[in-house]
């Protein structure tokens, strides 16, 4: 009996299989709090800095609290955080490179030129500064990076833009009557979404990582909260006596930037046609 091939290419099939688990991971965050083993925020002094066990998988802290639990429960503050970020900066970025590319002269050239300012100075010391003028909170964190994080989005929606506009799908869609906002919403951003899709898989993970950051050097999560971030920078003189209890939240970011990254790649392939060759 001959099997049956697989219907789907390998470069989609492995595009499946990690929408799949980002999928995954999203639910099994967003349903953490009503399935951990323990309260994530309970102190119990009598079972501080236990080494990991049967009952607490990763260990407890200083204060007695299960080291797995607040994982799963940090990850919706890590996660979703990094979700909100790169959908404003998204949001942001692709509607001014849109209007800048679309319509030109003094627009483009106050948007590119605001974006040379940000631009001008590194990402996440400019970040570490609007946070620091801002305070503490994960709403400032992610406020600071969406602040330096939108220019490239703009450049790169502008670019793509400046090519289309000169299709002739377009000036036929201008000559047919369409307004300026219709041509680009419904001609323009659909044929310049895919590396903008693709740029913002990519960046979830670099988003996570800056906000985990922030957190580390107190300018995102405050405690008791459960953040990746907060949670290594509380646990950092602990590296030696109770390794675990940094390790984990670090394990925790390593797996999911690293899915993250994956996922961008693969988009990549699928939706690039100079990674994606016929």
């Amino acid at each position: 009996m001959v099997m049956p091939k697989n219907i789907l290419p390998h470069g989609l099939h492995k595009t499946c299989w990690l929408l799949l688990l980002t999928v995954l991971l999203f639910l099994v965050t967003l349903s953490a709090p009503y399935w951990v083993p323990h309260d994530p925020y309970l102190q119990n002094l009598d079972l501080a800095l236990q080494a990991p066990s049967a009952e607490y998988p990763f260990g407890t802290d200083r204060y007695g609290r299960c080291v797995f639990s607040r994982v799963l429960v940090g990850g919706q503050s890590s996660i979703f955080s990094a979700l909100a970020l790169v959908g404003i900066i998204f949001t942001t970025g692709t509607a001014a490179g849109l209007w800048s590319g679309y319509y030109g002269g003094k627009l483009d050239n106050f948007i590119m030129r605001l974006s040379d300012i940000f631009l001008a100075f590194p990402g996440l010391v400019f970040a570490i500064a609007v946070a620091s003028i801002l305070g503490g909170g994960m709403t400032n964190a992610v406020l600071a990076l969406a602040v330096i994080s939108w220019p490239k989005y703009a450049r790169l929606a502008r670019s793509q833009a400046l090519t289309v506009r000169q299709q002739p799908y377009i000036e036929a869609a201008r000559l047919s009557g369409c307004s300026d906002t219709e041509i680009i919403f419904r001609h323009l951003l659909p044929s310049i979404l895919s590396p903008l899709l693709v740029m913002s898989a990519l960046d979830l993970g670099t988003m996570l990582m800056e906000l985990a950051g922030l957190s580390f050097l107190g300018l995102g999560a405050q405690p008791p909260a459960a953040e990746w971030g907060s949670m290594m920078s509380s646990s950092r003189s602990m590296l030696q006596t109770a390794p675990w209890v940094i390790l984990a939240p670090g394990a925790a970011i390593f797996v999911t930037v690293s899915l993250f990254n994956l996922l961008g790649d693969s988009l990549r392939d699928q939706l690039d046609p100079k990674f994606n060759p016929k």
